[in-house]
């Protein structure tokens, strides 16, 4: 029979997208999850982390969180939840109402705990996984997002974050070895940078510090474990070339380089110590995601793009695409963002930006910075074409000259 698990990550309840709210979007997500929990017939899910969006989150997104968990224990009784902290995520407030949550089957890592001797209380982030049949199959190392101090001391100074992080893994993995029985299997899961990770362009979530100095190696989780079910990183994929190490991703798209990326959770098989199957299950997206024009054009052009978008089903308003907008400018426009928004009234899209875009154009010369005496020598309208030039690649239009000339000399006078 073996252990079926969906592993997800990063719902970030409570987010907004350009300052809409995405609650339909969590919604749509959450019943979808429910039914697969059922297809699959799932006898744990893991969730690693980014439960919200923010530490201190909404009455309303904690309510859709705790009504979703317990509806679907009620739709599956057997089925064991583990949940850990994100960095996005309050540990404290996360884990407050685990005394009724354990009556449900499940447990929430976000505080990491200490013994009386002041060491890490490692069997507080082990927990039992069973079957539906309440056969015991697994170990979970339940490991939430770490901070300064949450790991092993090292005893030396000046360590890394990611040397640190690996100690944790490092030793919790020996220490559940000495708790595992012949044929279970351990499974990890965290909520992390790890070294080579794809980020998404774009993404405010995410939050990767400069340089990578807090990325973790694939190196750092020990081939003992069947499998490592991470969040943190919103793209779905793979790390360091390990089947077994795994992003599963956010289920909403978190930017416009999104756009085609299909978001998913992933089902895994685990029979005896091993993984024995490691499949995406992709997550129906309930808003698209557009980009008009897909490349640059004209401001005209944009324009009579948006003119054509379909007319709003008022039935649906919180369902319709979210739209970026980008130009091509080869002259200042003022008034852009009045014209896309008028363009777009009444039309099913939700304006979130639009994006001025400029030509290209290659420097051919390499053009030694003016000193501030030659500055004070040149003709303003003369350094004014040069910046035009430079950001639209034309040459000022006479109008614009003329508007700068009479403004220089009321200035003057």
């Amino acid at each position: 029979m073996g252990l079926k698990i969906i592993h997800t990550a990063d719902w970030h309840l409570g987010q907004t997208f350009f300052g809409y709210d995405r609650e339909a979007e969590h919604e749509a997500f959450l019943v979808w999850l429910a039914g697969i929990l059922k297809e699959v017939e799932a006898d744990v899910l893991l969730l690693s982390g980014d439960v919200f969006d923010v530490a201190n989150p909404s009455a309303q997104s904690q309510r859709r969180f705790f009504s979703f968990l317990k509806e679907i224990h009620t739709a599956n009784p057997h089925l064991q939840i583990v949940v850990t902290a994100g960095n996005h995520d309050s540990p404290i407030r996360l884990e407050a109402p685990l005394p009724l949550l354990e009556v449900l089957n499940i447990t929430i890592t976000g505080v990491i705990r200490r013994t009386g001797e002041g060491t890490i209380d490692f069997d507080s982030m082990i927990i039992p996984l069973y079957d539906r049949t309440h056969t015991r199959r697994a170990l979970c190392l339940a490991v939430p997002f770490l901070r300064q101090g949450d790991y092993p001391p090292a005893g030396t100074q000046g360590e890394t974050y990611a040397t640190g992080v690996a100690r944790m893994y490092q030793q919790l993995v020996a220490y559940a070895q000495t708790k595992r029985q012949p044929g279970e299997a351990l499974i990890a899961m965290g909520h992390l940078h790890a070294t080579g990770a794809e980020l998404s362009d774009n993404d405010p979530s995410e939050r990767v510090i400069m340089g990578g100095l807090e990325s973790v190696a694939a190196s750092s989780f020990s081939s003992d474990l069947a499998y490592v079910a991470l969040g943190h990183i919103h793209k779905a994929q793979r790390v360091g070339g390990r089947e077994n190490i795994r992003y599963s991703g956010s289920p909403l798209p978190m930017s416009f380089s999104e756009t085609n990326y299909k978001h998913q959770v992933v089902f895994v098989h685990i029979e005896q110590e091993a993984a024995i199957s490691i499949e995406p299950i992709l997550v129906p997206q309930m808003v698209e995601l557009k980009i008009v024009p897909p490349k640059p054009l004209p401001a005209a052009e944009v324009l009579k793009a948006l003119e054509a978008l379909p007319v709003a089903d008022k039935t649906s308003g919180c369902l319709h695409p979210f739209v970026e907008v980008r130009v091509l400018l080869t002259e200042p426009e003022p008034a852009l963002r009045h014209k896309v928004e008028e363009a777009l009234e009444g039309k099913a899209a939700r304006l979130t930006s639009v994006l001025p875009f400029y030509p290209d154009r290659e420097e051919t010369e390499m053009v030694r910075p003016a000193t501030c005496r030659e500055l004070q020598q040149m003709d303003p309208v003369d350094m004014l074409r040069h910046a035009f030039s430079s950001k639209y690649g034309g040459d000022l239009p006479e109008e614009l000259q003329k508007l700068f000339t009479e403004v220089i000399s009321e200035v003057n006078v």
